[in-house]
């Protein structure tokens, strides 16, 4: 054999060795992804209110005579018991007004007691004709005169004396002062509003609703927060709901209470939270980061089961958006029972061959494998 020929069969029997000893590439690993079924069950809808704290029992008080505030003895937050004085009037003329209505009791009894002894004289006299029948009929009606004028005024004395006693304005009832519209030297109306007192012992959340939402209103469960603590819900129940709307705002006040009795800080900002039943059950819910978009239009990746239970191709189908929650997305479309992509939407592409959250690590065994 000649050496040229030799020297080239050297490389050719290098690369049928090496070709002999060589594997072929591991096949990709298929993609896991995460699902979620398409249920289109009932959909617990919430709607949220503001309002505040308040008392059931809160009374606005007032003077029942008018007057020149002569002091003031309460303030706003002060807490206060049945009895305790709120304010004084200037009680000058109320005083001269009780020293009149004396004076004319004393002289209407006097006046009644002379009709009286007028009229004994008259019975002494008329056994022997000296007085006649009219006389004596005059007598008596002017004693029952004078006697029922001693008496009104003798009510008249009393009433002064009741206008007298109201130039001082006494709290109600035990609890807390919640406004005070008055200040010393102001004067004020008889029956005018100057202070309000609240128990404490019964407080409710007070809102306004809407008249649209009235009847799912009423149907309603209801939770509440304080702007002061928002992360201790509590569970409340409606007292009363008025039966007209305000005038000018055209919704209906709805007090609540407190499911399990419990102090709340009157004034306090609040939130009721309505929980409500959807309407109907034409959404379902998934997870805003499985939605994405198809020419403008939202839509997500389905996949469809192939053959083997952990692996499926993906397709990209369209759907309506009802609403947007913050981490949820209602939707429909999709048949019930659809898997929905949930993570990685953005790597997904139609026809792609993938594997089920967990079952991904044995298919990439079982490719090492062979």
């Amino acid at each position: 054999m000649k050496p040229s020929f030799r020297m080239a069969l050297v490389p050719l029997s290098i690369a049928a060795m090496l070709s002999g000893c060589s594997h072929p590439p591991p096949p990709e690993p298929m993609r896991a992804v995460r699902t979620v079924e398409i249920r289109y069950d009932k959909i617990q809808e919430t709607d949220r209110y503001f309002g505040s704290v308040q008392s059931r029992y809160e009374v606005d008080q007032a003077f029942r005579v008018s007057g020149k505030v002569a002091s003031r003895k309460v303030d706003v937050g002060q807490k206060v018991r049945q009895g305790d004085i709120i304010a004084v009037l200037d009680d000058s003329d109320y005083k001269l007004a009780v020293e009149a209505a004396q004076q004319q009791v004393a002289a209407a009894e006097a006046q009644a007691r002379q009709a009286e002894s007028d009229q004994k004289r008259l019975n002494a006299l008329k056994s022997d004709g000296s007085v006649s029948p009219s006389d004596n009929e005059k007598a008596q009606s002017n004693a029952q005169t004078t006697r029922a004028t001693a008496e009104a005024e003798t009510r008249k004395l009393e009433l002064a004396r009741n206008r007298f006693q109201y130039t001082v304005l006494r709290a109600s009832q035990d609890g807390v002062v919640t406004s005070v519209k008055f200040e010393a030297g102001q004067v004020v109306a008889e029956g005018q509003p100057v202070v309000s007192i609240a128990k404490e012992g019964e407080p409710e959340i007070v809102v306004n609703v809407p008249e649209d939402q009235l009847s799912v209103f009423k149907a309603a469960r209801y939770r509440a927060t304080l702007t002061s603590a928002p992360d201790q819900p509590f569970e409340v129940v409606l007292r009363e709901l008025s039966p007209q709307a305000a005038s000018t705002t055209r919704t209906f006040r709805a007090r609540l209470k407190p499911a399990t009795p419990r102090p709340l800080p009157l004034g306090a900002s609040a939130t009721l939270v309505v929980d409500r039943p959807a309407a109907d059950n034409t959404s379902a819910t998934i997870p805003a980061a499985a939605l994405t978009q198809n020419k403008g239009q939202p839509a997500v990746w389905v996949v469809r089961r192939e053959g083997a239970d952990t692996v499926g191709t993906v397709q990209l189908l369209a759907v309506f958006v009802h609403a947007y929650r913050n981490d949820d997305v209602l939707v429909s479309g999709p048949s019930a029972g659809e898997l929905v992509v949930t993570a990685g939407v953005q790597k997904m592409a139609p026809g792609l061959k993938v594997a089920f959250q967990g079952a991904a690590s044995n298919l990439e065994s079982k490719q090492a494998a062979r």
